[in-house]
């Protein structure tokens, strides 16, 4: 059984008020006093709980992380960074998936108001107009990341450049009949990369055509999933000869599902339609797939750090920090057309943009 508040006490002949004290830094302690429990501490290898330490300074030791839901590889890469610099502070990671975005607004007030946690992390929700004024009051820092807001820290991409990348770098593959797999539109990153999507097309001079423009309209995730990528494939393999050369797809996850999709049906990639996504998780790597990469852990760290800025000076003016993502080039874009896979039934010389390990 690990050692107690109450075996340290009685091992330095000291009240438990008194290694409260010591654990919390209170100045009324003498210095023999606190050397001699801080050494009976460490003998007994005794590590107080950070809410247990927060208790006499009104705090809890807590950092809440709000995230759309449990089980996107985007956030899980975004909180290991988080995690990481916590554990080194003695900080405890709380998280709470929100199911639907009516349900966000309730969480926050339950959280901050009640002063549950020390800090907030707000992930790639929209934060809701009433909660943004009323905020002053609840005196618990927010960040934000993946979203903004002009009241709050923020820490985001820039979607619609990276769309437009992503975009550009299809036509420069030479395809015209290009295709975007996009999430749900209630969703801002899915606005967004169709904004840079379509900008992309209108500065090649090249007709968008609505059959080529599939989104989902899930709500879980907001249809960042992988069977959603699946299922919009499905639409697009159906459309026959009028099928895209090549397809943006809006984030990794939703192009795995799309492949899936090809691979069952037996359309090639890259050489029937080329795929390019969104985010660069760790999946992307291991089934080759040309990707903007965000710089998911620098975003935690960074949000984490300012948190701990704002933890100690609440009157801070709020920074804004963009991040652009890098086209990151594998074999789902190599440089083939199916126009030429089929009239010569030859594979060109491949051609790599960028490449990584």
């Amino acid at each position: 059984m690990p050692p107690t508040i109450y075996d340290i006490a009685k091992k330095a002949k000291v009240g438990i008020g008194t290694v409260s004290r010591v654990f919390n830094n209170h100045p009324s302690v003498s210095k023999e006093t606190r050397n001699r429990v801080l050494h009976f501490a460490n003998r007994m290898n005794y590590h107080p709980h950070p809410y247990a330490r927060g208790l006499a300074s009104k705090r809890t030791n807590s950092i809440l992380a709000v995230i759309p839901y449990f089980t996107t590889f985007f956030f899980i890469e975004i909180l290991q960074a988080v995690q990481a610099i916590l554990a080194e502070s003695n900080y405890d990671l709380i998280l709470h998936g929100v199911t639907h975005p009516e349900h966000v607004e309730g969480m926050l007030r339950k959280n901050t108001v009640r002063g549950r946690v020390d800090g907030m992390l707000f992930l790639s929700l929209k934060m809701p107009k009433k909660f943004a004024h009323e905020y002053v009051n609840s005196h618990v820092p927010v960040v934000l990341v993946d979203t903004y807001h002009p009241d709050f820290d923020s820490f985001t991409v820039e979607n619609v450049k990276g769309a437009s990348i992503a975009t550009k770098h299809l036509i420069s593959l030479g395809h015209r009949r290009i295709g975007i797999l996009n999430a749900n539109l209630e969703s801002t990153p899915a606005q967004e990369r169709l904004q840079g999507f379509k900008s992309a097309l209108k500065e090649a001079q090249i007709p968008m055509e609505q059959c080529l423009i599939k989104h989902s309209t899930s709500v879980r995730l907001d249809g960042f999933t992988h069977e959603d990528g699946y299922g919009l494939m499905k639409q697009f393999l159906a459309l026959g000869t009028k099928k895209p050369t090549a397809i943006f797809v809006t984030s990794d996850i939703q192009a795995s599902g799309a492949l899936q999709a090809m691979e069952e049906t037996g359309i090639r990639c890259p050489e029937d339609i080329a795929l390019i996504g969104f985010d660069d998780i760790e999946l992307a790597r291991h089934i080759g797939l040309t990707t903007m990469r965000q710089p998911m852990s620098e975003m935690g760290t960074l949000a984490v750090q300012r948190l701990f800025e704002r933890m100690k000076n609440e009157k801070l003016e709020p920074i804004f920090r963009t991040f652009l993502p890098t086209l990151v080039v594998r074999r789902t874009s190599e440089l083939i057309s199916s126009r030429e896979v089929n009239q010569q039934g030859t594979r060109p010389i491949r051609t790599v943009v960028q490449t990584t390990n």
